[in-house]
Formats: C-alpha cells, sequence, structure tokens
C-alpha cells in the first residue's frame, strides 16, 4: 500500500486532501513541486512553480493546492517530467498536454515560448491515441497505441532519433530500425532514449558519454540501435537513471549498463560498463526502478522483498541492499535525493477492505452485533468476541458464569457515553479522538480497566491539549489516576504558568490538600521567586 505520508512535500497537505489522492507525482531538482489527481478526476498542483511547471498561469509559487481546470475530468492515464522542468501528460482518450520549459521546444507546440499552462500537442499526434509519455531533460517521448514512437525537442547528441542533431519543435515519428517495430514501452534519460519492442528486443539512441546505451562503446547515436545482448533475452522492462540504465527480463533477471561511480549498477563494484551486464540476485524479480534525476536504483522481487543501491541519502551501496519496504516507491521517497517519484504514482483504491479496516467499518453496526451496552439511555452496538480479544476485563466479563455473558444489553453507569464509546472504538480502531476534558475520564476507565497502552494514549492527549484554564484541573486528575508522567508535566506547566492559573476558577475550587500540596511543591521549586 503507498503512503504519501513517506514523501516531505505532501507533509504540507491536509490529512484529507492526502486521503484523495488517486495519482501523484513529485519532481524538481529539489523535489519541491507535485501535481496529483483525485478519485472525481480533478488535478492540483503545488509548490515552487519553477519554470511555471505547475501549469497555474502565472510564476507564483504555492503552498496551497491549485486546481488545473483544464485538466480536471481528463482522466491522466500517464505523467512524466524532465529537469527543464516540463510536464507531459497523456489521458484515457489518447491526448497529450505539455507545460513548462520550452528553451529547446520540448514542449511539441512549434515554438520556444514557456508554456505557463497545460495546452494540448496537437500535430501528428492529433490522429494518434498515446498510450505513454517520457520526458529527458530537455527533449520529449511518446508512444501510441499502435506502438509507434514519437520525439521532439533538444537534440544535440541525436536523443529524438531524427539522424541529425538539430532540434525538432514538433513531435515526429521515430522510423529508421523502428519502422516496422511495434514499441509496448519508451523511457527516457537525461539526453538520451530507449525503447521495447513487443518480442522484447531494446532499441536506444541519443547520448552514450558512460555507456548507457549498453551497446559495447561511448559514442552517441543518431538513430535506433538495437541493443545486443551477451545471450539471447527477453525484456519486458527497462528505466533509465541520470547516466546509466536497468532492465528486467521476462525471466526475472537484472541487467544494468552505463555509469556506476556511486554503484547504481549494483554490480559490486564503481567501474562503467558499456554493455549489459547481470545483477547479481538470489530472487526472481518482477519490477526494476530509477529515475533520470538520481543515481539509486530499486527492485522489487516475486516474494516482495525491495531492494536498493547507488547513492542512497549520500552514501553508496554497491550491491542490492535488501530493505524493509514493500514498495519501491518508498526507497526514493526516504532514500534519493531529491526525493522525487521515479513513476506516475497510482493507488487505485479497491474494495478490498483489511482485517483492520474491517473491523473498525463494523463498529457500533447494529445488523452485526451480538451486544450493545446502553450508556446514559444510548445504546452503542458490539462484538463479543472482538472485545474479549481485544481486553481483559471482557474476556474475564464474558465468561460462562458471569451474568453479562448471557446478556445482550448491558446497562453502563460509571461512565459518561463519551468516554465509553471512545473506549470501545479504541478496542475496534487503536485510536482515541478526544478533547483533554474528556480525556480524563477515559484516563480513569484505562486506569480501572489496567489499559496501559490506552493510559499512555489519553496522557498523550492531555498534554497536547493542556492550557491555563484547564492545567489544574488536568493535574488533579492525574494526582488522582496515579499517572505520575502526567503529573509531572502538568506540574510543570502550572509553575511555568503561575501568575495566570493561579487566577484561574480551577485553582481556588481545588482540593484543600492538593492545593497545600502543590503550594509547598511550587515552592520548593522556586515557583515563587521574583
Amino acid at each position: 500500500m503507498v503512503d504519501f505520508g513517506k514523501w516531505p512535500l505532501f507533509a504540507l497537505l491536509s490529512p484529507q486532501d492526502l486521503a484523495s489522492i488517486r495519482q501523484a507525482c513529485i519532481f524538481g531538482s529539489a523535489a519541491n513541486e507535485a501535481i496529483y489527481t483525485t478519485q472525481n478526476n480533478e488535478v492540483f498542483v503545488f509548490g515552487m512553480n519553477s519554470s511555471n511547471c505547475l501549469g497555474t498561469g502565472d510564476n507564483q509559487s504555492t503552498i496551497i493546492p491549485r486546481r488545473l481546470d483544464v485538466l480536471c475530468g481528463k482522466r491522466i492515464v500517464d505523467l512524466s517530467y524532465g529537469s527543464g522542468p516540463h510536464i507531459l501528460v497523456c489521458n484515457e482518450d489518447g491526448e497529450v498536454y505539455s507545460w513548462g520549459h520550452n528553451g529547446y521546444s520540448q514542449l511539441g507546440n512549434g515554438n520556444a515560448i514557456q508554456g505557463v499552462a497545460p495546452v494540448q500537442v496537437c500535430m501528428e499526434l492529433l490522429a494518434k491515441k498515446v498510450v505513454q509519455v517520457a520526458c529527458g531533460s530537455h527533449h520529449s517521448m511518446a508512444l501510441t497505441s499502435d506502438g509507434e514512437v514519437f520525439c521532439w525537442g533538444y537534440n544535440n547528441c541525436g536523443q529524438v532519433g531524427s539522424g541529425t542533431t538539430a532540434n525538432q519543435s514538433v513531435p515526429r515519428r521515430v522510423s529508421a530500425t523502428l519502422q516496422s517495430k511495434v514499441v509496448v514501452s519508451i523511457a527516457a534519460g537525461q539526453s538520451s532514449s530507449m525503447a521495447v519492442t513487443d518480442n522484447g528486443h531494446v532499441y536506444c539512441w541519443g547520448y552514450n558519454g558512460t555507456g548507457q546505451l549498453g551497446i559495447g562503446n561511448t559514442g552517441n547515436q543518431l538513430m535506433p540501435c538495437r541493443l545486443v545482448f551477451a545471450h539471447p533475452v527477453c525484456i519486458i522492462q527497462v528505466v533509465l537513471g541520470y547516466a546509466h540504465t536497468l532492465a528486467l527480463s521476462d525471466q526475472g533477471v537484472l541487467y544494468a549498463w552505463g555509469a556506476n561511480s556511486h554503484g547504481q549498477l549494483g554490480i559490486g563494484n564503481k567501474s562503467n560498463q558499456t554493455a549489459p551486464v547481470k545483477v547479481g540476485t538470489n530472487e526472481r524479480m518482477v519490477e526494476v526502478t530509477a529515475c533520470h534525476s538520481t543515481n539509486i536504483s530499486a527492485a522489487k522481487s516475486q516474494s516482495g522483498q525491495v531492494y536498493m543501491w547507488g547513492l542512497c541519502r549520500g552514501q553508496s551501496l554497491l550491491s542490492p541492499h535488501l530493505t524493509h519496504f514493500s514498495c519501491t516507491d518508498d526507497v526514493f521517497a526516504c532514500f534519493s535525493n531529491p526525493p522525487v517519484m521515479w513513476r506516475f504514482l497510482s493507488v487505485e483504491h479497491e474494495d478490498f477492505l483489511t482485517v483492520a479496516e474491517s473491523l473498525k467499518k463494523e463498529f457500533d453496526s447494529e445488523e452485526t452485533s451480538d451486544l450493545k451496552f446502553r450508556v446514559d439511555g444510548k445504546d452503542i452496538y458490539v462484538h463479543k468476541a472482538v472485545l474479549k480479544i481485544r481486553c481483559e476485563h471482557f474476556r474475564t466479563m464474558f465468561q460462562s458464569h458471569w451474568n453479562e455473558n448471557s446478556k445482550d444489553m448491558i446497562e453502563i453507569d460509571q461512565f459518561s457515553y463519551a468516554v465509553y464509546r471512545a473506549f470501545l472504538e479504541y478496542l475496534y480502531t487503536d485510536n482515541v479522538d478526544l478533547p483533554p476534558e474528556d480525556a480524563i475520564g477515559l484516563l480513569d476507565l484505562a486506569t480501572s480497566y489496567c489499559e496501559n497502552r490506552l493510559k499512555k494514549l489519553c496522557q498523550h492527549i492531555i498534554k497536547r491539549g493542556i492550557t491555563v484554564d484547564n492545567a489544574f484541573l488536568l493535574l488533579s486528575a492525574a494526582v488522582r489516576y496515579e499517572a505520575e508522567d502526567l503529573e509531572d508535566f502538568c506540574f510543570r506547566f502550572c509553575v511555568n504558568h503561575l501568575t495566570d492559573v493561579t487566577q484561574t476558577d480551577a485553582f481556588w475550587q481545588m482540593d484543600g490538600m492538593l492545593l497545600k500540596d502543590f503550594i509547598v511543591k511550587a515552592g520548593r521549586s522556586g515557583g515563587f521567586r521574583n
């Protein structure tokens, strides 16, 4: 399961905004720009807005997500970014939109004017259905449903595959050796391009200064050239890093070539490779990842284990290193510098619920419950089996010789409805959501039921919500429930705000002995010194 909270930039979003995300991409030279779509197909952007890459029509930075009306409802299926930066997206209908930096005509609209808002790329793509897009540093690629590849933009190293080094201001089909081939996926490096055909062959063109094309030399290629492996293989995925390339075969074998100054090839040394070499793994791999903004590599095995290597937070890992992550995206969130995304990350929300989600959904459900608690005249519906599993108090209560075991309704008069409901909900969700004043009552319950973790949660809520007005009330509660850590916290708060606290009604309404103890203790700690 993707956790967008692992990405530093998404810390700017509210929990509600995070929960609404369906697809997202973080990009930029410092991972300081983001675009995301929601469950109802709205599109939002936020961040620095370098080179108008947010597409908002102006050059203003924003930490508040702004809606891109022109793309809302378009059902985006793929997105890619260049380091200019410029952005390409394609939607369900096969339309391509571009915006951002355009100094080399990488937006494909026939000019070099900066794109301040998303505009559809027309020309030769207008009659095509595009299914994938890819951005190099300053060039662009598109793959159609017919298996044709189109390129445009900066071409100083032949990265648009036209046979020359002249820049290309509009999309043109890459032909030559690809003329009769059906391409199923494309990838772009900083200044190089690759395509994988339906028979598992890899074609490459563009810059090759560190051997990232894998053709056995370091000469640039102005037209697509087929990559030859030492043994016949069928490649199903290719990804390009800053100056290296990784490929995955249909048998789950990893291959790597190109720059290796940080160990990004994963072959145990730092030597560049101009031809494909196997990456030593003991497992069958099902996914390999890299992006041209970084020198980090990652892969996922058939058993679900995630490995990383290369430049990880400044440290060079020369061979695949087993991580605790469950998806390769987490590697880029936590160890890539900058923490950009290697792909347009999609989270398709399914109807399937985990055990925890199912329990949460069934709390206070009259339809499935076999017991209800009546508190302050209100009913709370629960399940005996869940309560017995989660709480020792109920495990004892529902033994055969107890009267409660045969009842389908139990009245509670020791605690308020808000407190008892919060307790029962905690048993289903592990979470507590109460104001500090109510958390005092829940602390009482947790103490009575010997629920130590709940007791700690209540103390955390109380600490977080302490004010001058309620500080002495909370202190007295901590003393009453023998919560020593909380008592010390409330005492120090009262002493630090002594003048204000002593002017509250709660201070003078407290039990005389407690008041006396507080004054003595505060005096000893120097609270009454000028």
